[in-house]
């Protein structure tokens, strides 16, 4: 500890001094995003809401397709009414022709590089994809592109996109009508890694369908690309316009059809006890099973007698996809969202159970409840989870998901703890991006960062031991700490994000990012109201990036642009250090304190290891023997306080005011503590002091302390008890990098353990379920729920 030797009106101006001695670099972090963001025009505002102009494109669809069970083929038909509600004129407009990618000439299969390692070696699948064969020929056939009187109109396929040439210009505020028929092999999901297609379960020879992407479908014309029609290479996802939906579904008559919207012919198309059954899942608090195993597995045995056409309804979306098997059990039920019913419903095969037979519908139903009390109202009638191949994707209202037990019906904590996460996740897509429809070809952050996000407050809702590590800042350093180089900013583009860090980028970070703004930067209120109103703002709309980020500033009142710069933009890590700190109390000038302080201090400095060994090599000193060399000094005490002393210390005591006095008398401490910023990503401070006594007490700093310094930071703190360590995040706030030097005094790191151990170890089960089941007595249970 130093003592400040200063007069009172000396330290009162201890802060300012040292203020304008210190150490300034100068840096832009905090300088405003200006020309960064694009400029606000009537189109979108300033304030990040729609401008007074603001427009955006329809289509409407009537479709109708059949499902070839025999082929794995789909053959479809539909009219297509697209409305030009820009200012522009349009001589064309662009189509989408997703299940191209599948071809083998596609630029996706193009463009994989690949290599052969000779010790591993490859899977006949490998090889055939380096060949560049595919097992069928899939894509598009497109047969026929009409106009309304059935002339033919010209078009040009382009990879993923097809240009149809309008026969007269699209003025605004006209609609144009055509129609097309087409059909193609569905993929095989598994084989292909793909968000759709379908898997086939051996053991019964039975086919479960996962639909998506299976029609020709517009692309987004709007105010910041004019046609959005990047190509579909496999990453980046989907882009698209918000339309009505009339769609057919022929399949056999043996199988089981959901789809997006709501069925139109449920007294067609189900039997007396299913629509009974539905019935009674109106007012249910628990999911009431429509089609049940029993049922399912009699319909794996038999064969189709005929087809059935299943028609569903959608208003307002932007995509349409649909499941179909014979295999699947139904359950349903209704939950309440904001005053309004709507149907949380699951379909999956007898080999999903007993996991999903229990958690799938209600995980739905808390999805819609958590998501609508932060976001928008859940504006749309109903919302499914479907499983089969895919492992997890979303569509309106419609969601595939993964997370499957083992064969004998268990399953490990990790296997349920995915279901749950999947489920919240791609039922959470309806929020982001299918109501607030962001650009996921270009910004795949935008959907999936923000729902990533929601996610993991819907997972804690649900339990608040879940695992949701997605969100929270420690889990994401070590991804931040890698090479900027192996990095993209959150800001990249959806396809030129580097392999094995899509996760991370499109989707951690930004949760992570988020949930720093939520608990750390503006506080649960602030920015839960600027969330909402984003959502508010752009629900049904096309927002952009800029949007976003003027939304959440304008409606909290807090600057975030550096935020946005060193989090979205970069790819700096945080990083902070204690790197020293200086202990000060102020000099009471009160003698009989500081020379008892100095008497011990000289006393302690005397029992050296010399003076030790003295005292028994030499038992008397000459001065000790012969009392003839003593003088006054040596029975003089410099510690004795005096009267001198005395008379000085209370000369002193009258100078000062009444507060003055009680500032020099309490004692306190005070504490310089030296940080740094060697992460170069600012972000706030937060330092927990452990007194001596036990008690802890918190100190938060904001951002902008690097204002002026984004390197060096010192802070001189006062306190009445002493400080026995500083420790910064003491709560895992930000991604710290590097938390060993974020204590002072230091403290030793962990030893990294081992065991030790006769023989080799049986490892640890990863099915705990089948562990336990092995030393249960049998039951002659179902393992499914009927």
């Amino acid at each position: 500890m130093r003592k400040l030797l200063l007069l009172f009106a000396i330290f009162c101006t201890l802060g300012a001094q040292a203020q304008q001695g210190a150490n300034y670099n100068a840096n832009t972090r905090f300088e405003q995003m200006g020309s960064e963001l694009p400029t606000p025009n009537t189109y979108r505002s300033a304030s990040g809401a729609p401008g007074r102009d603001y427009w955006q494109q329809k289509a409407d669809y009537d479709i109708k397709v059949e499902l070839d069970d025999v082929n794995q083929r789909l053959t479809g038909s539909e009219k297509v009414t697209y409305f030009n509600n820009s200012p522009d004129e349009l001589r064309y407009l662009w189509l989408q022709l997703d299940q191209n990618l599948f071809n083998e000439n596609s630029a996706s299969n193009q463009m994989r590089s690949s290599s052969i390692n000779t010790e591993r070696g490859l899977s006949t699948t490998a090889v055939k994809g380096i060949l560049g064969k595919t097992p069928k020929d899939f894509g598009f056939k497109i047969t026929l592109v009409k106009d309304l009187t059935g002339k033919d109109l010209v078009y040009t396929i382009n990879g993923t996109m097809m240009r149809i040439d309008l026969p007269v210009p699209l003025q605004k505020g006209q609609s144009f009508s055509f129609k097309l028929d087409w059909n193609f092999n569905i993929v095989d999901a598994n084989e292909q890694r793909a968000r759709s297609g379908y898997e086939f379960f051996p053991k019964d020879g039975n086919y479960l369908y996962e639909i998506a992407q299976w029609f020709p479908r517009l692309c987004v014309y709007d105010d910041v690309n004019g046609w959005q029609h990047k190509q579909f290479l496999g990453q980046g996802e989907f882009t698209l316009v918000f339309g009505d939906y009339k769609v057919e579904i022929t399949a056999p008559n043996d199988m089981v059809v959901g789809a997006t919207g709501e069925l139109q012919n449920a007294k067609l198309v189900l039997s007396a006890s299913q629509q009974k059954r539905l019935k009674e899942a109106e007012t249910s608090k628990t999911p009431v099973v429509i089609v049940n195993q029993d049922e399912a597995a009699a319909a794996e045995k038999g064969k189709p007698s005929g087809k059935k056409t299943w028609i569903y309804h959608a208003k307002n979306v932007r995509d349409f996809a649909f499941a179909a098997s014979r295999k699947f059990i139904w359950d349903a039920m209704q939950v309440d969202v904001e005053g309004k019913k709507v149907w949380a419903m699951s379909l999956y095969p007898k080999e999903a159970n007993p996991l999903w037979g229990q958690y799938s519908t209600r995980v739905v139903a808390h999805t819609l409840v958590s998501y609508s009390k932060r976001s928008v109202a859940y504006p749309y009638p109903v919302a499914y989870s479907v499983h089969g191949p895919v492992g997890g994707m979303e569509y309106p209202m419609m969601s595939f998901n993964g997370a499957r037990p083992q064969e004998d019906g268990t399953y490990s904590e990790g296997t349920k703890n995915f279901l749950i996460l999947v489920v919240i996740h791609e039922v959470g897509h309806n929020f982001f991006p299918m109501i607030v429809n962001s650009d996921e070809r270009q910004w795949s952050w935008m959907d999936e960062g923000l729902n990533s996000f929601l996610e993991g407050l819907a997972c804690l809702e649900w339990d608040r031991n879940f695992p949701a590590t997605g969100i929270e800042p420690q889990y994401i350093t070590q991804y931040m700490k890698t090479e900027p180089s192996k990095q993209n900013a959150i800001m990249s583009s959806s396809d030129n994000i580097l392999p094995g860090t899509f996760g991370p980028n499109a989707y951690s970070k930004p949760a992570t990012g988020l949930n720093i703004l939520r608990e750390t930067i503006m506080g649960r209120e602030l920015f839960d109201y600027a969330f909402k109103e984003y959502s508010r703002r752009w629900a049904f709309k096309h927002p952009t990036p800029a949007d976003f980020f003027r939304t959440m500033e304008d409606a909290s009142g807090v600057d975030l642009d550096w935020f946005w710069k060193g989090w979205f933009y970069g790819v700096e890590a945080a990083d902070q250090s204690i790197a020293q700190v200086e202990w000060y109390a102020v000099d009471s000038q009160d003698p009989e304190i500081n020379k008892a302080q100095l008497r011990a201090e000289a006393a302690a400095k005397k029992k050296t290891m010399s003076n030790i060994r003295n005292e028994k090599d030499i038992p008397k000193s000459v001065v000790e023997a012969d009392s003839s060399m003593r003088d006054f000094y040596n029975s003089y005490d410099p510690f004795e306080v005096t009267d001198t002393d005395k008379n000085k210390y209370n000369t002193y005591l009258k100078s000062l005011t009444e507060d003055e006095r009680k500032l020099v008398q309490e004692g306190k401490n005070y504490y310089t503590i030296s940080l740094k910023n060697k992460g170069g990503l600012v972000m706030p401070v937060i330092i927990q002091l452990q007194y001596e006594d036990g008690t802890t007490e918190d100190l938060r700093y904001p951002v902008e302390i690097w204002r002026l310094n984004d390197k060096d930071f010192k802070k001189t703190i006062a306190t009445t008890k002493k400080v026995k360590k500083f420790k910064l995040d003491p709560y895992f706030e930000i991604p710290d990098i590097d938390t060993s030097d974020n204590v002072f005094p230091r403290e030793p790191e962990q030893p990294t353990k081992f065991q030790l151990f006769k023989q080799n170890q049986a490892p640890s089960p990863t099915n705990p379920m089948r562990e336990a089941q092995k030393n249960k007595p049998a039951s002659t249970g179902s393992s499914g729920r009927n």
